[in-house]
């Protein structure tokens, strides 16, 4: 088994008094993609603010690439790359000079800084702009860029939040195969993601976090083996009403409503309990405008725990990193 390479131990952060991570434990193997989802204001932010030394440690120990966060936040900066959901690029600077400078501000020796800008140009593909202010680039090469400014130091760990929103899903492709090629060559990716198809298809592992706790963990397919073996999707005249009827029939596992309708997780094969469920509606009076059925998902798995969509969940309530990034 690999060393772990984060670990976390019974950490508590409070603003003012409201409890935003209540005494969680978790650790993160070396070389993992690890996924770590959870509604808006659920804690998550504040753990990697935490993790990323911009937040000072409160209750608990964290260790990240070896090193203390209390103690040793300098260390822990230099083993770190983060790439934060919001653009920091500065629009005056080149692509060639944005690397430059931060490979300056890294104290990176000339001769290498000089070598890795080229190496990291060349693996984003951005060689033809590599003159080109940041503001004339589209949306995807300034991802792009700062994924190279990210691995400009060879970080142990590399932190991404929300690196593809926005971006149209051929460059979400694109952006992921350069992750991984990173993720091959040993650095640690620590992912929080809206789009749960992404987390679902290159996570090694993942946490879901709610309430400022933990409240699922494990693999894509551990979460959604440990659903239900089937999950019928129903859109009525009367969710409610259609709810509470077939919460009550056999072999339903789980069922929840949200803006998509009603979720209906079942232990046996959907086929044989489908008609059933329509035909009770029916004599209910309850109209089905829209059915389904298919295998859970990590969309299935998110709404069971949390009882909502991560998309719905409206803004952060802390953007502390940005703040202080900002700030400097």
């Amino acid at each position: 088994m690999a060393d772990n390479i984060i670990e976390v131990k019974d950490l508590e952060y409070s603003y003012s008094g409201f409890k935003a991570v209540d005494g969680i434990s978790f650790s993160i193997r070396s070389g993992e993609i690890f996924s770590f989802l959870g509604p808006n204001g659920a804690g998550k932010s504040t753990v990697i603010n935490i993790l990323t030394t911009l937040l000072p440690m409160q209750t608990g120990s964290a260790i990240v690439a070896g090193f203390d966060v209390a103690s040793r936040p300098g260390d822990v900066r230099r083993s770190i790359g983060i790439i934060f959901q919001d653009e920091t690029l500065d629009r005056d600077l080149t692509v060639w000079e944005t690397l430059e400078l931060h490979g300056r501000l890294y104290s990176m020796p000339k001769a290498e800084r000089r070598a890795r800008i080229d190496e990291m140009i060349t693996l984003v593909e951005l060689e033809d702009k590599r003159n080109i202010r940041t503001r004339n680039l589209s949306g995807g090469m300034k991802r792009r860029l700062e994924i190279a400014r990210g691995l400009m130091t060879r970080p142990k760990v590399l932190f991404l939040d929300e690196p593809t929103i926005g971006l149209d899903t051929q460059t979400r492709r694109r952006l992921w195969q350069y992750i991984k090629t990173v993720n091959k060559a040993g650095t640690t990716i620590f992912l929080t993601t809206h789009y749960m198809d992404e987390a679902d298809q290159v996570s090694d592992y993942i946490n879901i976090m709610d309430h400022g706790k933990i409240i699922a963990s494990g693999t894509s397919e551990a979460l959604k083996n440990n659903l239900g073996r089937d999950v019928i999707y129903l859109e009525t005249s009367d969710d409610v009403g259609a709810a509470k009827l077939i919460g009550r029939m056999e072999h339903v596992k789980d069922i929840s409503i949200s803006s998509k309708g009603i979720s209906v997780t079942i232990t046996i094969n959907g086929t044989r309990c489908l008609p059933g469920v329509m035909s009770a509606l029916n004599e209910k009076g309850i109209t089905i405008t829209d059915v389904n059925l298919k295998k859970p998902s990590l969309d299935d798995v998110f709404i069971h725990y949390t009882g909502r969509d991560l998309r719905e969940t409206g803004a952060e309530k802390f953007k502390i990193a940005r703040a202080k990034v900002r700030g400097r």
